[in-house]
């Protein structure tokens, strides 16, 4: 896998509401525990948070890895920002910030604190270089857990999918989104960070692509 391939993934083109969405969302919360992201983002950010700091998860979707951060105590709701095309979900913290709208369009919040899960390889690299463009002067930190592209994670995707029985929405999307993904310093190259931010990038033994970059 030497390039990137972006395909349109089934879940982005379902209604919310459809049964093979719910399913599928309620199989990805199964796919992060197996790869670790959500706990992977929590402890960077924890470690590397200063007080006062505020974050921003885009791509939020439901809402699970940022209410994570909520409920463990990670950080309180009024420093949490979410951002998503979705519509706030109804349990959503009410002094939590939600914004639905396109990462894209917009200038995205001044928060020190940038997080995303298996969102960035969505995207371009001419997009990824744009939503690098509108990262806030103040942000100091962002941690990113995305796919890693080997074939050895696209085999053992499959493996994985025939024996937890995940529906063809997952195992559609899964390979998709494999081929996405990312390696070596490609998404720092792509978000188009300069010389100001230092950057560190590793592969997890279960297929997840782990982006680190401060300044």
């Amino acid at each position: 896998m030497k390039e990137r391939v972006l395909q349109p993934e089934l879940l982005d083109s379902l209604p919310q509401d459809a049964p093979d969405a719910i399913r599928a969302r309620e199989e990805m919360l199964q796919v992060n525990g197996i790869m670790g992201n959500h706990r992977w983002i929590e402890r960077m950010v924890r470690r590397h948070r200063e007080e006062g700091w505020r974050i921003t998860e885009l791509g939020a979707g439901d809402g699970a890895l940022s209410m994570r951060l909520l409920n463990s105590g990670c950080c309180t709701e009024e420093i949490m920002h979410a951002f998503d095309l979705a519509p706030r979900p109804e349990k959503w913290p009410a002094a939590a910030h939600w914004t639905c709208g396109d990462v894209l369009a917009q200038a995205l919040p001044d928060t020190e604190i940038v997080v995303a899960n298996l969102f960035l390889h969505h995207f371009t690299q001419e997009q990824l270089r744009l939503l690098g463009s509108r990262l806030s002067p103040v942000t100091r930190l962002i941690v990113a857990a995305e796919p890693a592209r080997r074939w050895i994670y696209s085999v053992m995707g499959r493996l994985f999918c025939e024996l937890a029985e995940l529906n063809h929405v997952q195992r559609h999307d899964m390979q998709a989104s494999i081929r996405a993904g990312f390696h070596g310093q490609e998404l720092q190259r792509a978000l188009g960070l300069g010389d100001e931010w230092q950057v560190a990038a590793h592969e997890h033994p279960m297929g997840g692509y782990r982006f680190l970059a401060w300044r």
